[in-house]
């Protein structure tokens, strides 16, 4: 079977194309290796497939649909795993442009192409900010989601609206995840945990919002990977169908500082600070329908997977 990933720079992609490398399937990757975030990481991830038999590369940017529709012909993959994106709440607020033309065009591109390709199947990213501030607690696919708090958010729900709608029309198979804070080795530079490790490895201070008064949901990257892997195998229909991938144990924001100081052997130098503009107080994911499905769910608990973080972290950036 030949899949093709897009964002195998990227955390998600990169962890994905290794998973389902080793389970012996053909995989294309594609990525444009922007500068939103260290492009020396996202390089090493790619040296790293690149070594893999199976793996094939190709640079190139989901907004240019005509270079698209040639790789889509040229490749012909039968499942595409589509992980590209312009990530983060606060960047879509202050480079509103950059996430409409990353995450609504690019992505509109894909599904044409899709479209013209007989038989694909499409598995695509999604995200958990689609729930905004819901005070219903766990936050399940039936629950409704009309209600974004960022621009990010908005962009992810049109994906969820747009996937169906071409579902519905052109009767291809289509699943959504909606991810819940995955962390790991070889993540991204942008998010509170990665943040957090540098400056209290460098003894400087970190900024915690909302006075730490917030939880997340947080989902270790292998668990991902096992789910998708999972999901791939699954070709028993020509459904629609979204999970949520998330842990289930949403872990206070204070709590998550203290176990990750205790992996680093470092106390944290605090600032308190107000909540963000698009941020939300809480994460917990509804895992039920995914445990149904696929007969798994996120298993890693916090402890365990910064500990791992921590030791990659740690080598990866020569700390001792």
């Amino acid at each position: 079977m030949k899949i093709l990933i897009t964002g195998a720079a990227g955390f998600i992609g990169f962890h994905t194309a290794v998973k389902l490398c080793g389970e012996g399937y053909d995989v294309t990757g594609i990525d444009n290796v922007n500068s939103y975030y260290d492009t020396g990481l996202k390089m090493n991830r790619l040296n790293l497939l690149n070594k893999l038999d199976n793996f094939k590369f190709i640079k190139a940017d989901l907004t240019d649909r005509e270079n698209l529709k040639k790789i889509f012909a040229d490749e012909k993959p039968e499942i595409v795993i589509n992980l590209a994106a312009q990530p983060g709440v606060r960047y879509s607020i202050t480079n509103p442009e950059v996430s409409i033309q990353s995450n609504i065009i690019a992505f509109f591109n894909l599904l044409e192409c899709c479209r013209e390709l007989k038989g694909v199947r499409l598995i695509y990213a999604s995200s958990s900010s689609v729930y905004g501030n819901s005070r219903k607690i766990p936050f399940s696919v039936k629950d409704n989601v009309d209600h974004p708090v960022s621009l990010y958010a908005a962009t992810k729900k049109s994906n969820e609206l747009m996937a169906y709608t071409y579902h519905h029309l052109y009767k291809f198979p289509v699943t959504g995840l909606r991810f819940f804070t995955v962390y790991g080795p070889w993540g991204r530079p942008d998010m509170a945990y990665y943040n957090f490790t540098e400056k209290i490895m460098k003894g400087e201070p970190i900024d915690v919002y909302n006075h730490g008064d917030m939880e997340r949901d947080f989902t270790y990257i292998d668990d991902v990977t096992e789910s998708v892997s999972r999901l791939v195998k699954k070709t028993d229909d020509n459904e629609y169908r979204l999970f949520n991938i998330g842990g289930e144990h949403p872990v206070n924001l204070l709590k998550f500082i203290e176990t990750l100081e205790n992996k680093l052997g470092k106390k944290a130098e605090k600032n308190f600070r107000d909540m963000q503009p698009g941020d939300v107080k809480i994460t917990s994911a509804d895992t039920a329908d995914l445990a149904e499905y696929i007969d798994f769910i996120p298993e890693v608990r916090i402890e365990e997977g910064l500990e791992k973080f921590v030791k990659w972290f740690k080598e990866y950036y020569k700390f001792k």
